[in-house]
């Protein structure tokens, strides 16, 4: 892994940009937990603040420190995401590596449930969860939903990859040599399909970070966890771009935009990677 990060810095210039943009998300991330205000805490501050040398992003209609507020949200947003890409992996992998492997009757049963989750409608699904489990729709419910929601596709392409794996002649050995299905799957296979699936992750993210925010600025989420979506919801409630309180949306949808640009440069980079031709374009040998 270390020498695919050195590789891919020294000789492509979107994995370092990304891998830069995502140091600066990852270092507001850690400011937050630094930061002297609770993170629900309201009208400890001064209302309507704009930027200045004390309050840096300004301050919110509800007596928040935009830029307190914003590491705090940007937190729970990204861990929101890479909780639901680390589930929604675990799924495509099973799914993807089993059907793959097994072929027959299990291809076919495990292909179709795969299909069939692919064409749902999520965010209708999504909103109908919300009004159905309103009072018990908690963070950890939305990333188990999401995550049931959001493996398929890449489920598909590790079964792709596992078809071909399968007639190998090292899976072939392997099998006379006794070694179980789970061992073969974990052992042999799961090390040639983890770059697509560190590639995935970021896209995963991607979509799972935006169907957070669209949710929560439509307000179906949990209206008092502090999230960019969140950051956007309220200061539309107190109408803030009406009001000239510009720094209240301008500074997460910054913030967003550097994050979405960050993952979609690394996804891009790591699929570059995965593509020989293209490597080897890129590094010159």
């Amino acid at each position: 892994m270390f020498t695919i990060i050195r590789d891919l810095s020294r000789h492509n210039m979107e994995f370092l940009c990304g891998l830069l943009l995502f140091a600066v998300i990852v270092g507001l991330v850690i400011l937050s937990y630094f930061s002297p205000y609770g993170a629900t805490d309201i009208y400890l501050l001064p209302p309507d603040m704009p930027p200045d040398g004390e309050y840096w992003l300004g301050t919110t209609s509800r007596g928040q420190d935009v830029f307190w507020q914003l590491t705090t949200g940007l937190r729970n947003t990204l861990y929101f995401g890479i909780g639901v890409a680390f589930l929604s992996r675990i799924i495509s992998l099973v799914v993807g590596l089993v059907a793959g492997y097994a072929g027959g009757a299990v291809d076919r049963v495990l292909m179709a449930i795969n299909d069939s989750v692919m064409v749902i409608p999520q965010f209708p699904l999504l909103i109908l969860f919300y009004f159905v489990l309103k009072d018990n729709m908690t963070w950890m419910a939305l990333i188990v939903i999401m995550a049931s929601l959001g493996w398929s596709y890449d489920a598909r392409l590790i079964r792709s990859v596992a078809l071909g794996l399968k007639t190998r002649p090292f899976t072939t050995q392997s099998v006379y040599s006794g070694m179980t299905m789970r061992k073969i799957l974990v052992e042999e296979h799961l090390p040639y399909v983890l770059p697509i699936v560190f590639a995935t992750t970021m896209n995963n993210m991607i979509w799972s970070i935006g169907m957070e925010i669209t949710l929560s600025v439509l307000g179906f989420t949990d209206i008092e966890t502090p999230t960019m979506g969140m950051m956007i919801y309220w200061a539309n409630a107190h109408s803030a771009l009406i009001s000239g309180i510009w720094w209240w949306v301008a500074a997460p949808v910054a913030v967003i935009v550097i994050l979405f640009l960050a993952l979609f440069l690394l996804s891009m980079s790591m699929n570059e990677y995965n593509d020989p031709r293209s490597r080897l374009n890129r590094m010159g040998s």
